[in-house]
């Protein structure tokens, strides 16, 4: 009996170090893209009429959620 419930333990450590390595390389995709994402950006934000663009999406989704509604440049409804 006693072998059988250190082999269960055993078992679920197994499967939760599996899951813990899993995550781990989740959190380390999810950094990657995050870097990804504001290089991007940056570059973004070297092109010549990028203010306009913002400004134009901006009003574009303020349209589509109803007037009255203003955005943050992050994207937020205030």
């Amino acid at each position: 009996m006693k072998g059988q419930k250190q082999s269960r333990v055993d078992n679920i450590e197994k499967r939760i170090a599996a899951m813990t390595s899993v995550l781990q390389q989740i959190i380390r995709e999810i950094e990657n893209t995050k870097t990804m994402v504001f290089g991007q950006q940056e570059v973004l934000k070297q092109l010549p009429d990028y203010e306009k663009i913002i400004e134009k999406l901006k009003e574009k989704a303020a349209a589509e959620h109803g007037e009255g509604a203003s955005f943050d440049t992050d994207g937020k409804t205030s």
